[in-house]
């Protein structure tokens, strides 16, 4: 089985062309998902007893967590030492079953792919890009988002530029929904003949 890396900076089009894989029939395991999963389970004791007070009705309050770590490098340390390896348990469980199912192509949807060494774990990686200005005008028309939070997550992402060079394929949003498809419909014909 292939495995595919997905990645992409914030506002490019991840979440979407991750569907677009699903649409296709490909098996897709969202990181975010997954870490989303971990905060109304399994992670929320083990993140109380690192960070007290962020976790209400066993379900990690991010906001109150999000106080605690931003910022500050070592409690994120602390907070990845926890999730990561959870986060990791799940992968390599939707890999087993992916591969049990016969299939021949299976997605790992990481928006901190390189950030964290990701890649690794994967055959090939896609990276969804579009311009800067579509990118700015995505994320600023979020609920809540602000200039310099855009800013801040940014400065947390390898840049753009530098994802686009060590892909093995690109997928453009910026050129709308359709392109999009037929990029990815051309990377599962590429990859695994159909």
């Amino acid at each position: 089985m292939i495995i595919l890396g997905l990645t992409g900076s914030i506002g490019m089009g991840k979440t979407t062309t991750a569907q677009m894989f699903r649409d296709a029939g490909i098996p897709v395991h969202d990181a975010d998902a997954a870490v989303h999963e971990l905060y109304a389970g399994s992670a929320a004791a083990l993140i109380e007893t690192a960070f007290p007070g962020t976790v209400n009705n066993g379900v990690v309050d991010r906001a109150s967590l999000g106080k605690k770590v931003i910022g500050n490098r070592e409690e994120m340390k602390r907070l990845e030492a926890i999730i990561h390896p959870l986060v990791a348990q799940m992968r390599d469980r939707f890999l087993q079953e992916a591969a049990a199912s016969g299939a021949k192509l299976a997605v790992l949807d990481i928006p901190l792919l390189y950030e964290t060494g990701g890649e690794k774990y994967c055959d090939h990686v896609v990276v969804v890009t579009a311009s800067e200005e579509i990118q700015r005008a995505r994320v600023l028309a979020r609920p809540e988002m602000t200039e310099d939070k855009f800013q801040a997550i940014l400065e947390k992402q390898v840049p753009d530029a530098e994802k686009r060079k060590r892909a093995d394929f690109i997928i453009d949003t910026g050129q709308g929904l359709d392109a999009a498809r037929r990029q990815v419909a051309a990377i599962i014909k590429q990859l695994v003949g159909r």
